[in-house]
C-alpha cells in the first residue's frame, strides 16, 4: 500500500502526537512511517507545495521531520514559507537529508530548525530525537499555557483594580461637588477636556517625552480630583450666591491647598507610591496658578508649573465661562474662545492655547454632550 500523502494511524481521534515527514522519495516515506507508526500519528506530503498545506490543515503536525533534496521546494524553502506563516511558524522541524558535511548542517540549525538527522537512516537515533523534540515541545506549551493563564489573570485583576480606582477617583470627587451642586457635570467635561489637551500636547516637541500615554492616563485619571480641597471651605462662603468678599475670597483660594494636603495623607498612608495620587496632588494644588506668576497659591510661573496642572487650568477656566452660575449666564462657546485665546501667555500656557485651538471642535463637542440639563 502506498503511503505518500496519507495518514498513518487508525480512524477516529487520536490522543497521540502528529508528525508530519516530507520527502519526494515513496520508500523514504514507508521507512519512516514504518518506524514512527506506532508510537505517533503520522501525516506524509511527497512535495513541498503539499506539506504546507497538510501543516496548515487539521490535525497540524507538533513536529515535522523535512527532506532538503526535493524537486520544485526544496526543505529550506518550505521551512522559510512555515516561519513566515503564523499558524505554523512555531512548530519544530528537523531536517533529514544525504547531504554530508557539517556545514549543512549548520545552515540547518542557523535557519532555526532543532535537529539535524543524516541519512542513512538509523532507527534508534531517529525514535531518540524525535521523542526528545516532542518532549521539549509538550514543556514549551505547556509552560506558554500557564503563562497565558498568567497574563490573563494579571490583566484581569489589573483591569478590576483600575474600576476600583476610577470609582474611588469619582466618589472622593463627587464629595466636592456635592456639596456645590451649581457645578452639574463639570468633573466630566474637565476630564474630558483635560484628556483632550493631553494627547494633543504629547504631539508636539517640547512635551511629547513628557507626556507618554502612560503619563497622559494619569492626567486624565487625576483630573477630577482638581476641586476636593472645597470639602474644607466653609458653607456660608462656598454656597454664596453672589460674589464674595476679598475675606472671603482668601478663604475660597485655599482650596487649593487644601486638596493638595488631603492627597499628600492619603499618599503617606499608602504603603506603596500610588502615581495617579502624585498626579492628583500636582493638580489640585496648583490649577490656580497663572504662566505670569500671578496665580495661587505659590505664585508659580511659567513651566514652573506642573504640566497637568497648566492643562487643568484651562479646562477649569473654559468650563466655568460656558458654565451657568446663580451669579451669571452661560456664556457662549465662542465667546469663552476668545477669552482663552486673550489669556495666552498670561494666564495659560501659549502651547495649551494652541492645543485647545486646535481640538475646538472636540470641546464644542464634549460641551454639548455632557451638558447640564435645564434647572440644574
Amino acid at each position: 500500500m502506498s503511503l505518500v500523502n496519507s495518514v498513518f494511524s487508525p480512524a477516529g481521534v487520536d490522543p497521540r502526537s502528529t508528525i508530519l515527514i516530507v520527502d519526494d522519495v515513496p520508500e523514504n516515506l514507508e521507512v519512516l512511517g514504518e518506524l514512527l507508526q506506532p508510537l505517533y500519528r503520522v501525516r506524509a506530503a511527497h512535495n513541498g507545495e503539499r506539506a504546507l498545506r497538510v501543516a496548515r490543515s487539521y490535525p497540524m503536525p507538533d513536529l515535522i521531520l523535512l527532506d532538503v533534496m526535493m524537486p520544485g521546494m526544496d526543505g529550506y524553502q518550505v521551512f522559510d514559507a512555515l516561519r513566515a506563516d503564523p499558524l505554523t511558524r512555531e512548530i519544530p522541524i528537523i531536517f533529514v537529508t544525504a547531504l554530508d558535511g557539517l556545514r549543512e548542517e549548520e545552515k540547518g540549525l542557523e535557519l532555526g530548525a532543532v535537529d539535524y538527522i543524516s541519512k542513512p537512516l538509523r532507527p534508534g537515533i531517529v525514535l531518540a530525537r524525535v521523542h526528545n523534540q516532542l518532549e521539549l515541545k509538550k514543556v514549551r506549551d505547556r509552560l506558554q499555557d500557564e503563562n497565558s493563564f498568567l497574563e490573563a489573570e494579571i490583566a484581569r485583576r489589573m483591569s478590576e483594580n483600575l474600576f476600583i480606582q476610577d470609582v474611588s477617583i469619582r466618589a472622593l470627587a463627587r464629595l466636592a461637588e456635592i456639596r456645590d451642586p451649581e457645578t452639574g457635570n463639570h468633573l466630566r467635561r474637565t476630564q474630558a477636556y483635560v484628556s483632550l489637551l493631553a494627547r494633543r500636547m504629547a504631539l508636539g516637541p517640547r512635551d511629547a517625552e513628557a507626556l507618554t500615554p502612560a503619563r497622559v492616563r494619569l492626567i486624565t485619571k487625576s483630573a477630577p480630583l482638581h476641586d476636593i480641597g472645597k470639602v474644607g471651605i466653609p458653607d456660608h462662603i462656598l454656597l454664596k450666591p453672589g460674589k464674595l468678599t476679598p475675606e472671603e475670597l482668601t478663604i475660597m483660594k485655599t482650596h487649593a491647598s487644601l486638596g493638595y494636603e488631603a492627597i499628600l495623607h492619603a499618599e503617606e498612608d499608602a504603603e506603596r507610591p500610588v502615581p495617579f495620587l502624585a498626579c492628583a496632588k500636582e493638580i489640585a494644588r496648583s490649577h490656580h496658578e497663572r504662566w505670569d506668576g500671578t496665580g495661587y497659591p505659590d505664585g508659580l510661573a511659567g513651566e514652573m508649573i506642573p504640566l497637568a496642572a497648566r492643562l487643568m487650568a484651562l479646562a477649569d477656566v473654559f468650563d466655568a465661562l460656558i458654565s451657568h452660575r446663580v451669579y451669571k449666564a452661560p456664556m457662549s462657546l465662542d465667546k469663552a474662545r476668545e477669552l482663552i485665546v486673550e489669556g495666552s501667555g498670561s494666564h495659560f500656557d501659549p502651547l495649551v492655547v494652541e492645543a485647545f485651538l486646535t481640538d475646538f471642535e472636540q470641546f464644542q463637542e464634549v460641551a454639548q454632550r455632557y451638558r447640564d440639563e435645564a434647572g440644574e
